[in-house]
């Protein structure tokens, strides 16, 4: 599956509207597990999602494959795209390699990304997710896992001078489970976790969800699992030609969030930063030419 094609995730979102009601039953049922609730039979599926055999096969067939067995080909492409380490995803990618300098055909596929990214993207959802961050009663916590910790800590900076009560928690340090000792109902997580999604970020996710957490999860097109506990879910497209996956398209999300929750909470924000500002000139940690 290129970067470029729809996960079948993608499909169901878009038909949902013109699905009758069996067949949006049937749709909230694959995606509950997804991609892996469609690999048994055709007849195993429509039982779990109480429907009948034909009713999956007309659903198959709105969705654009031909039959089940072309629809189950293609989720398995994708369990395999989810599952892909570094050296597999090099390897995937070095047997076509284009003649164009890296530089251009790195900077096509991150475009493609983010393109596709935001226009899977709910304005309305992005708002409120934002709301949500902004909230001065409810305490905000941020956490990333081993890669993107990166992308948590750079929000935590930001939260950090914009508004108060924000904690960064790194889940990949085994002292994670003390940060939930204080959550309450009605604080907001944000959550970072692309593929090769760990389990401490998931297990912390569960808690806090328990405890009456409100969770913003930052994905990647096939999601991870915390998405079936998260009250709003930003998918981002991260393959690009490397090893590795891009976060160029989170970043761009990221950085909207940072600038949107700034402007909401403009008069405190801007009280924090001229304190901050007097904190710095006082320990002299930048270099002043004027």
């Amino acid at each position: 599956m290129s970067n470029s094609e729809q996960t079948i995730s993608d499909r169901i979102q878009q038909k949902l509207d013109d699905l009758t009601r069996a067949e949006r039953q049937l749709a909230h049922s694959i995606l509950e597990n997804y991609p892996a609730s469609g690999l048994g039979p055709l007849t195993a599926l429509a039982k779990d999602a109480n429907v009948s055999a034909p009713t999956v096969a007309r659903m198959v067939q709105k969705l654009g494959y031909k039959g089940y067995s072309e629809f189950q080909a293609e989720l398995r492409e994708e369990l395999k795209a989810k599952a892909k380490d570094p050296i597999a995803k090099h390897d995937a990618w070095a047997e076509g390699v284009p003649s164009e300098h890296m530089l251009n055909r790195f900077t096509d596929a991150v475009i493609d990304n983010i393109r596709h990214t935001l226009g899977h993207i709910d304005p309305e959802l992005f708002d409120l997710a934002c709301s949500m961050v902004a909230a001065p009663k409810s305490r905000m916590y941020i956490v990333g896992g081993r890669i993107t910790h990166t992308l948590a800590e750079y929000l935590f900076l930001h939260m950090q001078v914009i508004r108060p009560e924000v904690v960064h928690i790194q889940s990949t340090s085994n002292a994670w489970p003390h940060y939930l000792l204080d959550v309450k109902e009605g604080d907001v997580f944000v959550i970072f976790d692309m593929r090769r999604y760990e389990n401490n970020t998931l297990k912390l996710a569960e808690m806090a969800h328990k405890k009456g957490a409100k969770l913003i999860l930052f994905t990647d097109q096939w999601r991870s699992p915390i998405h079936r506990l998260a009250d709003i879910s930003f998918s981002s497209r991260i393959v690009v030609p490397s090893a590795w996956d891009s976060a160029a398209s989170t970043l761009l999300l990221v950085e909207t969030m940072i600038s949107t929750v700034q402007n909401l909470c403009w008069g405190d924000t801007k009280d924090r930063a001229e304190e901050l500002e007097k904190m710095f000139d006082q320990t002299r940690l930048f270099r002043k030419f004027t």
